[in-house]
């Protein structure tokens, strides 16, 4: 089956993962194949931040998360982090996109130090080095200056810092509909057609 784009989703063990699944799913939805990334971590955050049952091997990751986004057979893969094998390790295997979302101050020095220690940075490693686009969310307030000096190191080096900050001039009435409107602009950033927010400016009536 061909598929729109192949993006890389890596959940980290920030607070706001309801952000990462949104996109998984709407990736799914607009028949992009995704590589999932977990960490513990996040793993721990899911239990924490959601009532969605934290799955507890790869595998089970892989199927759960298909079979509640509703993937065809093959659509959606998840990686472990020691999995070295896994296309997103490699240049010949590099994904058109990778998505830290949400992204952990630690994960987002690690990846600006270019560090290779599990496959989450690998793959963003490979994905800078190949000149692919990298997409960094921190979720983090305040921002001390080693933070930004990282966010600063991580541009330079061609990722696309985006702090999941949504708006309010589309009135949102939902946690729902403030999730939306961040994924709506990774979704924007990363090419793939979205209907979850209008864009500012167009009448759609």
């Amino acid at each position: 089956m061909s598929y729109h784009k192949t993006i890389t989703v890596a959940l980290t063990g920030a607070s706001g993962i309801q952000y990462g699944l949104r996109l998984i799913e709407c990736l799914v939805r607009a028949n992009c194949a995704v590589y999932v990334l977990m960490s513990k971590p996040a793993r721990v955050v899911m239990g924490m931040d959601t009532d969605i049952p934290v799955p507890a091997r790869t595998a089970d990751i892989e199927t759960q998360f298909s079979e509640r986004y509703g993937a065809a057979p093959g659509q959606l893969k998840a990686f472990g982090q020691e999995q070295w094998t896994a296309p997103v390790a490699s240049g010949s295997g590099v994904p058109d996109a990778m998505v830290v979302c949400p992204c952990t101050t630690g994960t987002l020095a690690a990846l600006a130090a270019g560090n290779c220690n599990n496959l989450l940075e690998r793959a963003a490693d490979v994905i800078l080095k190949e000149g692919r686009q990298l997409i960094v969310m921190p979720r983090e307030m305040p921002f001390s200056s080693i933070h930004l000096d990282n966010m600063l190191r991580l541009n330079r080096a061609g990722a696309v810092i985006m702090p999941p900050n949504p708006a309010f001039y589309t009135r949102p009435s939902t946690v729902e509909e403030v999730i939306d409107f961040v994924v709506a602009r990774v979704m924007d950033q990363l090419g793939v057609a979205q209907e979850l927010m209008p864009r500012w400016g167009i009448d759609e009536h």
